[in-house]
Order: C-alpha cells, then structure tokens, then sequence
C-alpha cells in the first residue's frame, strides 16, 4: 500500500509483512465477532413481536394525528415565547460563564497549570451531562419552572463554549502577543489588544451557534417540568390528544427552521 509520496506525487509502494497481513485479519475477525456479539446481546433483548407491528402502530399513529388542531395554536405562543427565553437567556448566562473558563483552560493564558486543570475540569463536566439531566437536577432543587430550564441550558454552554474557544485562543498568530509583549505591556494588555482581537469572531460564531443548539434542546425540557413548549407536549402526550401534538410538532419545526436560518445568517455576516 503506498504510505508516502516522493516530491512529484509519486507513491512508493511499500509490501506489507506477513505479520502485517495476520494482524490486519486479526483486526476484522475481531471486529466483526463483536459486533455479531453486539448484534445478539440486541436480539435477545428485542421484543421482535412489537417490532414486526411498528409499521401498523405507527401508521395508526399517524392518521390520531390528522387533521391537526390548529385552534390549539392560540394556546402555545406563551410556552413558545418561554422556550425562546430560555434557549437565549441560558445562552447568554453560560456564554458569560465560559468566556473566563476558555481563557483559564487555554494553554498560552492560563496562568497556572493547576488553575488550567480546574477549568479544563469543569469544561468536561458541563459537556459530560446532558442538559435534560441537568434540568431533571435543577427542578429538584429550584422547582418546576422556566428557572430551572434557563440554569440548565447555560450549564450545558458552559462545557460547548469554553471547549471550542480555548481551541481558538491557542490557535491564535503568536506574532501580534509578542510584539505588544515586547512594547512592556501588561498581562491584561496582552489580553486586550493581542489575544481578542483574533478570537472575537470566532466566539461570536460560536455564541450563535450555541443559542441555535439551545433552541432545540428547551423545546424537551419541559418534559421534566422545566418549563417552556415541552409542558404542553408532555400533557398532550398523556392525554392522547395526538391532534394537538402534531400542531405542538409542527411549531417546534418551524421554530428551529427558522432559528437555523437566522443561525446561519448571523454567522456568514460574523465570519
């Protein structure tokens, strides 16, 4: 198999060791006796009999959900316009919480490697936990309510925006820190004039970016009664009112369609 080039593009063609060959056959043997494993830990746990009747089930579904029933429309501006506040307050709330962190975790600013091992820890934390976990957490604590959901999306930020912009301050041009560094610049200085300026368009991208992932995350935290359109999802689910689902489906589409464009839109401008 050719492993290099030679300065013409040329590949040299270099022939495998028969030791190479028996572990490359090892690797697929292995490969698919676990996932033949995988497969039967699966069957056995599958309840093939509702399988084989998913496609009645789901077509009986389907038509409990037409027509929808638009008149419900009048009832879901309000959890709507909840849900919007907490995908854009949570993101806010956990952009300014992640700002610090990223430049605590990034390598060329941390000021000490104990205080970027603290941050990087709880970058991992708030990536590691689900934000509908969080919510479940938080309405324990808080109650039900929008403030549960608006604290459990930025403690979910948090790990998404710290992670990407830390990523981008080390990536910065060192050239324009060091030449501010070499005029007797202050650390904050440095901060200011040599270190923002390349990671601003990066992180306003990443902010918007977020708040569009965030949008789809607060329409299911009301499941857990954190507040927002998920309320109304949850009740019309244990009512069988599937003819009001599908309008409750049909709002969070449109909803996150048009959070995407706007998404999208902001961050061509930005970048």
């Amino acid at each position: 198999m050719p492993v290099s080039t030679t300065p013409q593009g040329t590949p040299i063609w270099r022939l495998r060791t028969t030791r190479a060959q028996w572990l490359g056959y090892l690797a697929w043997l292995g490969g698919i006796s676990l996932f033949l494993l995988c497969w039967k830990v699966i069957s056995d746990n599958t309840m093939w009999v509702f399988v084989e009747d998913a496609g009645r089930q789901g077509s009986d579904l389907i038509s409990r959900m037409l027509p929808p029933q638009w008149s419900y429309a009048e009832r879901l501006w309000k959890p709507m316009w909840d849900t919007l506040n907490i995908a854009t307050l949570g993101t806010l709330l956990g952009i300014a919480m992640a700002f610090p962190v990223a430049f605590l975790a990034a390598r060329n600013t941390s000021p000490h490697p104990l205080v970027r091992s603290a941050a990087l820890v709880v970058i991992v934390s708030s990536r590691s936990i689900n934000s509908l976990i969080w919510a479940m957490l938080l309405v324990t604590i808080l109650g039900p309510g929008v403030l549960a959901g608006i604290i459990a999306i930025a403690l979910r930020s948090i790990g998404f925006v710290g992670k990407l912009l830390y990523e981008a301050i080390e990536e910065i041009h060192p050239t324009p820190v060091e030449a501010i560094s070499a005029t007797g610049a202050s650390r904050m200085q440095v901060l200011n004039y040599g270190v923002l300026p390349q990671v601003l368009p990066a992180f306003a991208g990443i902010s918007v970016y977020r708040w569009d992932i965030n949008i789809r995350e607060s329409t299911v935290l009301g499941l857990v009664g954190a507040g927002g359109i998920g309320l109304q999802l949850n009740a019309a689910i244990n009512s069988l009112a599937w003819n009001q689902v599908s309008v409750i489906f049909l709002m969070i589409f449109a909803t996150v369609l048009a959070s995407e464009w706007i998404s999208a839109r902001v961050r061509h401008a930005i970048i």
